[in-house]
């Protein structure tokens, strides 16, 4: 089951980050929305319903938080980048999960939405300093964050799910 969970395993922080660590992260995250986009379009409308693991997201929720989590991180880094350590905002991804917009809007929407959004994200990563990502917010569940750490979590984040969804379909024989 943690392989299922943790594909590409757990979250595990670079000691000393780099700026090839950084332009790796960077190249991620502009990566990961043609890739979704390639893992999922060939999915039936039931096979987007099948849950990645027991008692996880179905793969439609996962491209939906994928969304979410994309917008709470931006909105994150453009606070840290205009204001001293500011408080990063929270939310309850399991019950955002359960709104009648994670059921009723198609993949597609938050696709475009995802690949929208990290164009602009990474064109503001690019142009950032070293010092700049050793700028700062607190997190409340993981307490004061570098930009740095910030990104390579962000990269692993979409990662992480983006392998959820390719080991399910490679599971099922969905390939």
């Amino acid at each position: 089951m943690e392989e299922w969970s943790y594909p590409i395993g757990k979250f595990v922080a670079a000691e000393h980050p780099t700026d090839q660590h950084r332009r790796k992260w960077i190249e991620d995250i502009r990566q990961m929305p043609g890739l979704l986009r390639t893992t999922v379009q060939s999915l039936t409308g039931e096979q987007l319903l099948t849950l990645y693991r027991p008692c996880g997201w179905n793969v439609k929720q996962v491209v939906h938080h994928l969304a979410d989590n994309d917008m709470n991180a931006y909105i994150r880094f453009k606070r840290a980048l205009t204001e001293d350590t500011p408080m990063a905002g929270t939310y309850r991804q399991d019950l955002w999960a359960e709104l009648s917009d994670y059921s009723d809007t198609p993949v597609e929407t938050s696709i475009a939405l995802i690949e929208a959004l990290r164009k602009r994200f990474v064109d503001l990563l690019r142009q950032l300093s070293p010092e700049q990502f050793q700028r700062t917010f607190t997190s409340p569940t993981n307490g004061v964050m570098t930009l740095d750490a910030a990104t390579e979590r962000y990269a692993w984040h979409g990662n992480h799910h983006l392998a959820q969804i390719a080991s399910l379909k490679k599971r099922m024989g969905w390939l």
